[in-house]
């Protein structure tokens, strides 16, 4: 672009649209470019160019923006308990998900950071639970579709005038909700005591909790699998301890409701169940496809 003729405001801003690195900031050059380029006739054909090319970089943007945000949401296979992180730019989504999980985001001080959903697994007592950080609710990446579908909601804020803003935002997200008071690190004792008291006022279920402190982060997990309102059952073999990892039912579920969702068909195979734990008269106790089970059961099969 010619740059005759033009004030040093113009020929700045030409300078930083060469130099620049993204096409986010090509485009707040062409836009203050366009803002300097006098607005006589010699120039009018000068800022058509720019306009021009202006209108196309905005196009080319938006369409990988979409196409990225459809991509995005492809592979996000639901498992049996996944809890959606939300909340406001700079409110510790991405070092909370660190912490709890598997995944590991970039965490900056920039404003609008995270562009895509982050899924980590965490672990809680051998139960794996899906957690999946959204987008900041008031960036264009954020995602309302994974917060509708989620069992669980996390409202992560780091100051109560944040919740209504949030609330509203996911009145239509049918999952439980808990509120996390993040960064509490960086609050007194006082501050504490008057954030927990309001919220209790008001019947939320919250906690407090410092990512960087590790605080009450063993308290959230409790928490957060209570929230699912499912129980845990775990199996054994004859002559071996219990299996490290749980099978996930929901309250009320059989004997045969463990089976099947062991593999479909098995329960015709069963010739004998014994069980220990909080559904048991005793420990090795005889029962039958139809007892129902409880959280922490343990329960034998042995086969025809």
């Amino acid at each position: 672009m010619a740059s005759t003729n033009q004030s040093p405001f113009y020929q700045k801003a030409e300078s930083k649209f060469l130099n620049a690195q993204t096409d986010e900031e090509r485009l707040m050059y062409l836009e203050e470019m366009m803002r300097e380029c006098p607005k006589h006739k010699s120039s009018e054909k000068m800022l058509a160019n720019i306009k021009t090319r202006y209108t196309k970089l905005k196009k080319k943007i938006e369409t990988e923006r979409k196409t990225k945000k459809s991509s995005a949401r492809v592979g996000i296979k639901k498992e049996d308990l996944q809890a959606v992180i939300v909340g406001k730019t700079k409110s510790g989504k991405s070092s909370l998900i660190s912490l709890l999980t598997n995944a590991k985001p970039k965490i900056s001080s920039y404003d609008f950071e995270t562009k895509f959903p982050i899924i980590g697994m965490m672990d809680y007592n051998g139960v794996p639970i899906q957690m999946i950080e959204v987008p900041a609710i008031e960036s264009e990446y954020y995602d309302r579709g994974i917060v509708n579908s989620a069992d669980t909601v996390l409202i992560l804020i780091t100051d109560l005038s944040q919740l209504p803003e949030i609330e509203k935002k996911i009145e239509r997200a049918p999952g439980k909700r808990i509120i996390l008071v993040g960064k509490t690190d960086l609050l007194s004792e006082n501050e504490k005591r008057k954030i927990s008291a309001t919220l209790q006022s008001k019947k939320y279920n919250f906690v407090l909790v410092s990512a960087k402190a590790g605080e009450n982060i063993e308290q959230f997990k409790e928490k957060l699998f209570q929230s699912f309102g499912k129980i845990r059952v775990y199996t054994k073999e004859p002559g071996k301890p219990k299996s490290n990892r749980p099978i996930i039912l929901l309250p009320e579920s059989t004997v045969k409701n463990v089976a099947e969702k062991i593999l479909k068909g098995f329960s015709s195979k069963i010739k004998e169940t014994r069980i220990w734990g909080p559904s048991s008269k005793y420990p090795g106790q005889v029962v039958g496809l139809k007892h129902e089970m409880k959280d922490m059961d343990v329960v034998e099969f042995k086969t025809r």
